[in-house]
């Protein structure tokens, strides 16, 4: 009973306390004000479960406290750490990098040549509705069980997305815009390079945050269909066999934090290099 009755406490301060955050949100922001915010929501989520889990006598099978899984996380750091370098790194990065660039790459031939976007458009949007179940364990035949499947998959995920955000960017200079440039004698390529890839950043790093948790995903859910002894989708799949949920919730934990910090970066990249674009420079005054 003191845990429930500790965890209707905590649920009443955090939300006086997001209460008055949010009165003071009307004063200028701060980017103290913006971080409190949901620093405090996760604090007081975190105690809410803890205590409910605690007085309600559920069993860790189900769904253990954050106590129980922040203590396997600090035991099973080396595990963790291969599952993430396996998972994250070789099969989710890798396969991030060459999908993007290669639509970006694409991108650029559909622009050149109107042709292909009525022609492989629609076959990109067929594409992109396969399901990944389907698809996974097809590509893990292909190309092993090893982290090269996995970036497969990767690539097959995060393609058309980004192909589609490229795509839409380098039309989005107005017509205006392409004739003056036409007046300063500029070809195809120098319109291309300082006119048009300019206005298309906005959609391009769009397409790079979206496709973020596309590759995470992408590379757990491959590692379902076969992997070698490492990695975080199999661990997962292995550790919910075993009852072992605390480790299967200290994967995810690690999951959260890498798609965050993956995103994360590639939004401070967004920054420093759309700097000049209106929504960027409104986001830096309000902070």
């Amino acid at each position: 009973m003191a845990w429930i009755v500790a965890g209707i406490v905590a649920w009443g301060l955090g939300l006086w306390a997001n209460v008055r955050l949010a009165r003071l949100a009307r004063l200028p922001r701060s980017r103290a004000t913006g971080l409190a915010v949901p620093v405090i929501f996760g604090v007081t989520l975190l105690v809410i479960w803890e205590c409910f889990v605690r007085g309600l006598g559920v069993p860790s099978v189900i769904l253990p406290p954050p106590s129980a899984i922040a203590t396997r996380f600090a035991a099973a750091t080396h595990i963790l750490w291969e599952d993430f370098v396996q998972t994250a790194i070789k099969g989710a990065l890798t396969g991030y990098v060459l999908g993007c660039g290669a639509a970006f790459l694409t991108a650029l031939a559909i622009d050149r040549f109107p042709f292909l976007q009525r022609g492989l458009l629609p076959v990109g949007n067929f594409v992109a509705a396969l399901p990944i179940i389907g698809m996974a364990p097809i590509l893990v035949m292909w190309f092993g069980f090893d982290w090269q499947s996995k970036a497969a998959v990767v690539v097959v995920m995060v393609f058309f997305p980004m192909l589609v955000n490229t795509v839409e960017g380098l039309q989005a200079s107005d017509r205006m815009q392409r004739d003056l440039m036409r007046t300063y004698a500029a070809g195809y390529w120098q319109t291309l390079i300082k006119l048009r890839l300019p206005a298309a950043m906005p959609f391009v790093f769009n397409g790079l945050k979206i496709t973020t948790t596309l590759a995470l995903i992408g590379a757990i859910v491959a590692e379902f269909f076969g992997s070698p002894i490492k990695g975080m989708g199999f661990r997962i799949s292995t550790s919910v066999g075993q009852l072992a949920l605390d480790l299967v919730w200290a994967e995810i934990v690690v999951a959260a934090i890498a798609g965050s910090a993956f995103f994360g970066a590639v939004a401070l990249l967004e920054r420093a290099i759309t700097f000049w674009h209106p929504s960027q420079r409104a986001r830096a005054g309000q902070t």
